[in-house]
């Protein structure tokens, strides 16, 4: 298990000065690029031998968003391997040991040079050590089913301060751009993200939005129909 302690900022909060769903996942984000680092197979390794960790699918459950000021522990660690993707766990909990959220993820390698996954072999593994037990919450699974019919709410060019050091958009912003579609006010348990296709400088994403019971669901396409990303997030 790794671990990342914080106090949450002012820059990373909300309207509601509690910290916002992009700074729940960029902390998550943070918190396993520094295990990497620590471990000695983060950014500079990884671009030497040409591969490079995405993200195909988050699922992050909110039990209560932390205020400004107050102290918080980031933790992640990976239970396991299966088939192309590695699978982790995130928390985040409070001064109490008590959990604020709970995430699981499943991650790919990516061959640079040829734009492939790769298989995960021991030696990529290996520096973060021994697999821990799988946290105890729901699986969704990586897939998010949308509806055909979905409104266009939107279209918008991606620019250079959506992306990250793969000159993707980051993952985060995803969700970022999906939460604007919000009503005021609306508070959310549980955000779900898959990851098909990234974006990167210049394309085009069409925002198409549905609502289903509880859940906001977006899908982020390029103007051909080909997915982005498919978001849901969920009214607590």
């Amino acid at each position: 298990m790794y671990e990342l302690n914080s106090r949450v900022r002012y820059s990373e909060t909300d309207i509601d000065a509690k910290l916002s769903l992009t700074g729940i996942m960029n902390y998550m984000q943070d918190c396993s690029t520094m295990q990497s680092e620590d471990a000695g197979v983060g950014i500079g390794y990884l671009e030497q031998e040409k591969k490079a960790w995405l993200l195909s699918s988050w699922q992050i459950m909110i039990e209560r968003r932390p205020a400004l000021g107050e102290k918080i522990r980031v933790v992640t660690w990976p239970y396991g391997v299966k088939g192309l993707y590695a699978l982790r766990n995130f928390a985040i909990l409070d001064e109490k040991n008590e959990y604020l959220v709970k995430a699981n993820s499943y991650w790919f390698l990516l061959n640079t040079e040829t734009g492939r996954p790769m298989r995960i072999m021991e030696s990529d593994t290996a520096p973060y050590g021994e697999f821990s037990p799988k946290l105890e919450m729901e699986d969704a699974g990586r897939k998010i089913q949308v509806p055909k019919e979905m409104e266009e709410t939107g279209r918008m060019v991606v620019m250079k301060h959506l992306l990250d050091t793969n000159l993707h958009v980051n993952n985060a912003q995803y969700v970022d751009i999906a939460r604007e579609l919000l009503p005021a006010g609306t508070e959310i348990s549980e955000i779900r993200a898959e990851y098909r296709k990234a974006a990167v400088l210049g394309d085009e994403i069409v925002i198409r939005s549905a609502r289903e019971g509880k859940s906001y669901l977006v899908s982020l396409c390029n103007p051909d129909g080909d997915v982005f990303a498919n978001i849901e997030l969920k009214e607590m």
